[in-house]
């Protein structure tokens, strides 16, 4: 069995804390929809702005409140407006199964509306049979997530040419992976 992440919300803020509520933490029911949490599943909670890691269940708040309340000891791991990330895992028997699943992962803006909606790809490539894109979910294309200013595709050019590939290959290569 290999543990892999099913679902993800990056960067989702804190928006309350209840130190004196039964535990767990408080989602939107819409924003789970979209990324594929359910009520009761246990997530793994990292804070972006403290570095706590925790793990809880999620329950569902006010439908369209755009709420992320930790509850209990959890809310002990954060103040409002931490930036959190979210996410729930499924066990696979093996490597193969990585082609068939498809986790979403969802970005947030301050006031936590969505702002994108990706999925994580394992495909077969030439250089490896398993490697990883991340896909826009509603476009279906490589997606220039907000770490693509960090893509320097003139290193990774260069990189190539060092291993000997011809500038074909490597257009090919920048064209599948980075959809410029």
């Amino acid at each position: 069995m290999i543990k892999v992440i099913r679902a993800k919300l990056h960067g989702i803020r804190v928006t309350s804390a209840d130190l004196n509520y039964h535990g767990s933490i408080t989602l939107d029911p819409e924003v789970c929809d979209q990324a594929g949490l359910y009520p009761m599943e246990f997530v793994e909670i990292w804070n972006k702005s403290s570095g706590a890691r925790i793990s809880t269940y999620v329950i569902f708040g006010v439908p369209g409140s755009r709420c992320c309340i930790l509850n209990g000891a959890a809310a002990r791991t954060c103040q409002i407006g931490d930036e959190l990330i979210i996410a729930a895992s499924e066990s696979i028997d093996g490597p193969n199964e990585l082609y068939r699943i498809k986790p979403r992962i969802l970005t947030f803006l301050p006031g936590n509306q969505i702002d994108q909606i990706l999925l994580y790809d394992v495909f077969k490539s030439e250089a490896r049979p398993f490697d990883f894109r991340i896909v826009d979910a509603e476009r279906q294309t490589v997606e220039r997530c907000h770490t693509w200013p960090n893509v320097d595709i003139a290193h990774i050019r260069g990189d190539l040419r060092a291993k000997n590939w011809t500038e074909g290959e490597i257009d090919i290569f920048i064209q599948s992976h980075f959809s410029l």
